[in-house]
């Protein structure tokens, strides 16, 4: 299932989704709207919780063909049968984790600075399909990420590899524009999505957004 659209790359966040019971129902209306990709990322969850979830979630991004990707647990996306996982620069290595994943599943690397957009794009041949290129901008959804880059360390980082990147970090539907310009693939959006009032209309936006910003790329 190597293919992956980044148009519109949903990951979830709990919290913003009005706890586990709303995760579901946010994906669904995401899915709903246009998101044509999905990422589970509940880092305080437990391994059962996490399986349980993941497998819920399957059964709504399945039957519309869209990408479920768990964030940093390999172990998870194997034993429900995920579309694949995105792992992090203090997660398991990427070399290991396709090892494990095996060569059909999606790999997704998150990476900060031009240097690791060059590292992960020496990676050997098939390893990484996709780069999670962030923060834009300064968010509370993940406190502990590295610096904000804005638009022009975002060009930067989408010249230094030749593996597609997905921009992420206070997302907006407003970055469209500027953001396919600098090169990037796609839109990957957390609180756009899960803490909107209505997650459909929010995915539609953005989708809107992106596609009417072809001609500024």
């Amino acid at each position: 299932m190597r293919p992956l659209d980044p148009t519109l790359y949903v990951v979830t966040d709990t919290a913003q989704c009005g706890g586990p019971d709303r995760v579901v129902a946010t994906v669904a209306a995401a899915v709903a709207g246009g998101a044509t990709a999905v990422q589970l990322r509940d880092p305080g969850s437990t391994t059962r919780d996490l399986v349980a979830l993941a497998e819920a979630l399957l059964a709504v991004t399945r039957p519309a063909g869209v990408p479920l990707v768990v964030n940093d647990r390999v172990d998870v996306a194997l034993a429900v049968g995920a579309d694949g996982a995105h792992v992090g620069q203090s997660d398991l290595d990427p070399v290991r984790a396709r090892r494990l994943l095996g060569p059909e599943a999606h790999l997704g690397l998150s990476v900060s600075t031009p240097a690791q957009a060059r590292a992960a794009a020496a990676l050997p041949p098939g390893t990484v399909d996709l780069l999670g290129v962030g923060p834009l901008r300064a968010t509370s959804t993940k406190p502990d990420a590295a610096p904000p880059f804005g638009p022009a360390g975002l060009a930067a980082l989408c010249a230094a590899s030749t593996l597609p990147c997905v921009v992420i970090g206070g997302v907006t539907a407003a970055d469209a524009a500027p953001a396919r310009a600098a090169g990037a693939a796609g839109l990957a959006v957390v609180s756009a999505v899960c803490g909107a009032a209505s997650p459909a209309d929010a995915a539609a936006e953005l989708v809107a957004a992106w596609h009417d910003a072809r001609g500024a790329a």
